[in-house]
């Protein structure tokens, strides 16, 4: 027996890996981000958001990391991967198990009526072992699937940091929207109230016979104008509450605010060098470790090719009597060792390796195409930064031309020099103006975060709840 587990620990030693060795593909990275600004700094990796300065919306992330169902699911996802893990890598270590048995048999006598009358019938047995048995894993094919289980691994924690960039991008955009539409609510609360106010002064000078019945109309056009509005963003506003709710992993209900969006912070755009990329982006790091599993494998079906070798032993007792089961004399034990390979499997070995070689270069496109659709992601982020930040700046001088063009109109009606349709031409261009202006601050704001989600976070997250060693 000792013999045997030497020269096992031997082969053991002398053992080969079969299938390629992982190795990084050349990648096509580019040297600089075209939008990129020149002038920003790094930011931390730590809370990106709380660099808009709400504590409200702190909480609320917060609260997402800990009551989201998805969540809870990728880290489901992950302790299952890690009991793969750990069961891939059993077969390496010898198996070792018992068995007890207690038979009681009569046979019948009638064709051998002499040969019963000298032994007992009916007949006990009773036996106690303890097996072991050890594949040698000399070609690698347990280390192979070790290896592809790992990486399994690996990949299932990156989808889980992938989940919570999501996450916590999502709850961002979804109350950022919520204070975008807020604001809009009350331009036209605010408006719809001016509104009112000017519909009953022209009904009190229709009813003195100061001014015609089209003036009348032409006000009340206008009030309901902006009442219609209202409605609108009311089930907006109780829709996206709802949407960020379920987020939380609350039922649909009303949501907290803290700042106005008005007073929420621009945090600075985040620069980094392009191959940055391949180490903070989940979906990246998800897609290399699934390459490593599908190059692990190929090792693994190659073994196929190779004799598998088996050592296995047994050591127990057994006797026809119970009380003698444990006597010297009832002792057995035996060892063995075995090989088996194949020699004509109909191509099965063959289309195995074929079919892990195909896995490996889709796994290889997919890892370069997850690459190019990262880069694709900042670059168009980036542009909409930049180029909301020009249109927001326009639409707020274009708000304040329009105010100053509804002041003006109004004083030159009062005044006798402009007819009322000067002024409502002047009063129909600043309510969307408003409107607009609002809507682009969220963009912009919003568009910071699909920076901040394109880029991989610029953040770290709290451990995954991973049993890997």
């Amino acid at each position: 027996m000792r013999a045997l587990v030497t020269l096992a620990l031997m082969l053991l030693m002398a053992g080969c890996t079969v299938g390629p060795d992982y190795a990084r593909p050349p990648l096509d990275v580019p040297q600089t981000f075209a939008n990129a600004d020149r002038d920003a700094n790094q930011t931390a990796n730590v809370d990106w958001w709380r660099q808009y300065g709400d504590p409200e919306l702190d909480a609320l992330i917060a609260e997402a990391l800990t009551g989201n169902r998805d969540m809870a699911i990728a880290a489901a996802n992950i302790e299952q991967a890690a009991a793969v893990f750990t069961q891939s890598r059993s077969p390496l270590f010898p198996q070792i198990g018992y068995s007890g048995t207690a038979t009681e048999e009569r046979a019948s006598e009638t064709d051998e009526p002499l040969l019963y009358s000298v032994i007992d019938n009916p007949k006990s047995s009773f036996q106690t072992l303890a097996g072991a048995s050890w594949e040698i894993d000399l070609w690698g094919r347990i280390r192979r699937l070790s290896e592809a289980a790992r990486a399994e691994l690996l990949a299932t924690e990156a989808a889980w940091q992938g989940v919570t960039l999501s996450l916590v991008s999502s709850v961002a955009q979804s109350y950022i929207q919520l204070l975008g539409l807020d604001e809009q609510l009350v331009v036209a609360r605010r408006t719809q109230a001016a509104y009112a106010e000017s519909l009953r002064i022209f009904e009190l000078r229709f009813a003195y016979g100061q001014v015609s019945q089209m003036n009348v109309v032409q006000a009340r056009s206008q009030y309901e104008t902006a009442a219609a509005a209202i409605p609108r963003l009311q089930s907006q506003v109780e829709q996206t509450e709802n949407a960020l709710s379920i987020l939380l992993g609350r039922n649909p209900g009303p949501i907290h605010r803290g700042k106005a969006i008005g007073e929420l912070s621009l945090p600075p755009v985040p620069v980094g060098l392009p191959s940055d990329l391949l180490a903070s982006r989940p979906d990246i790091r998800q897609a290399e470790q699934r390459l490593v599993a599908a190059n692990a494998n190929i090792g693994a079906a190659r073994a196929l090719y190779f004799p598998t070798i088996t050592l296995t032993g047994a050591y127990g007792f057994t006797s026809s009597e119970l009380s003698d089961l444990f006597k010297g004399t009832s002792r057995m034990w035996s060892y063995a060792g075995s090989v088996t390979g194949p020699i004509f499997t109909g191509g099965a070995v063959t289309s195995g390796v074929r079919q892990a070689e195909a896995a490996r270069k889709a796994a290889l496109l997919s890892y370069e195409a997850a690459i190019q659709s990262a880069f694709a992601d900042v670059e168009n982020a980036l542009d909409a930064q930049a180029r909301l930040t020009e249109q927001m700046r326009s639409e707020e001088r274009l708000v304040g031309a329009n105010s100053e063009y509804v002041r003006l109109a109004h004083l030159q009606y009062e005044g006798g020099y402009a007819p009322y349709s000067t002024v409502l031409q002047a009063e129909q261009q600043l309510f969307p103006s408003e409107l607009s202006a609002v809507q682009t601050r969220t963009a912009l704001l919003t568009s910071l975060v699909n920076i901040y989600k394109a880029m991989g976070g610029g953040w770290r997250a709290a451990p995954a709840p991973s049993a890997a060693p």
